[in-house]
């Protein structure tokens, strides 16, 4: 079985990627540096990047990045989705030079979703020093965060990422948006890799035009998630649900829109878990509290 340690960093198309900047450095409070070909790096922590922006003629998300330890565990994931029939594309050099790794690989999933594999981070190390004050995010061997994706082939989307990937399922959750009889309930999948976070990757049953739910990054206290919500409102970035407390991850968190189209959820307080003693479970709420849904549709 193959081993995927986390979410390494997520890549956004945009076509203004100057709204990027301004988003990062005076809404979330990250870091950011110029990228190749007129693109954009935010920065996280110790890592030149977690996400990465690109210029293009869409604002939307445009690929998920997964790493691995090492070239051993990198050859055992080409050689699993080889024999799975999934095709892989070789990262060229340009390519591993923008995401900063030794080697990268692409594949399209079921459902269309471009998801990008690599080892060997490049970076010089410099801390993370926020334009704003923000003290960090949790990152480390928990990755990015993690991503939300769509995911209208369902089935065979989840099957790549169990029997291929290596994911295992955290939690579930089934969603219906009208109280409509005839609505077909729409399945979530939280689903956890190699590392404590509860999930990296979620799939969701549903389209999504902007190629992607959300992403979450994490804070390591309440006060920062506050002093962004107030950075947010400020800045006139729209509210995409309401402060709220997951069930599942016990994330405390509030969702805003971003300057490509998906939604960004700016959260505390997520679970780490020990796989060994985890019980899945189907949960029938999203949230203990808040997160309020309906205010993105406004």
């Amino acid at each position: 079985m193959v081993k995927i340690d986390a979410l390494a960093y997520v890549v956004a198309e945009s076509t203004d990627v100057s709204k990027w900047k301004h988003f990062g450095e005076e809404v979330l409070g990250v870091a950011t540096a110029e990228a190749p070909e007129g693109g954009l790096y935010l920065k996280l922590d110790e890592r030149k990047y977690r996400i990465a922006i690109v210029k293009g003629k869409e604002d939307r998300y445009q690929a998920s990045g997964w790493e691995v330890a090492n070239e051993t565990a990198f050859d055992a994931v080409a050689a699993a989705l080889k024999q799975a029939g999934v095709t892989t594309t070789k990262g060229s050099e340009a390519q591993r030079k923008a995401r900063c790794v030794q080697d990268l690989l692409s594949f399209t999933d079921p459902s269309g979703n471009l998801h990008e594999v690599s080892w060997g981070f490049t970076t010089d190390f410099a801390r993370f020093v926020s334009p704003i004050g923000v003290e960090g995010f949790v990152t480390g061997e928990h990755g990015v965060g993690h991503t939300v994706l769509p995911a209208v082939e369902f089935d065979a989307t989840w099957a790549l990422f169990r029997d291929v990937l290596g994911f295992n399922l955290s939690d579930i959750f089934r969603h219906k948006f009208t109280p409509d009889p005839n609505e077909p309930v729409k399945r979530i999948y939280f689903t956890h890799c190699a590392n404590p976070r509860h999930h990296s990757l979620a799939l969701f049953e549903m389209a999504m035009p902007s190629g992607c739910v959300h992403i979450m990054i994490e804070v390591p206290s309440m006060d920062e998630v506050g002093r962004a919500y107030d950075r947010m409102q400020k800045q006139g970035v729209k509210l995409m649900a309401t402060l709220g407390r997951h069930v599942n991850d016990r994330m405390t968190s509030f969702y805003m829109n971003t300057p490509s189209n998906f939604a960004l959820e700016y959260g505390y307080g997520g679970l780490m878990v020990d796989w060994e003693h985890h019980q899945a479970f189907e949960s029938t709420a999203v949230s203990l509290w808040g997160h309020d849904f309906s205010v993105g549709f406004k």
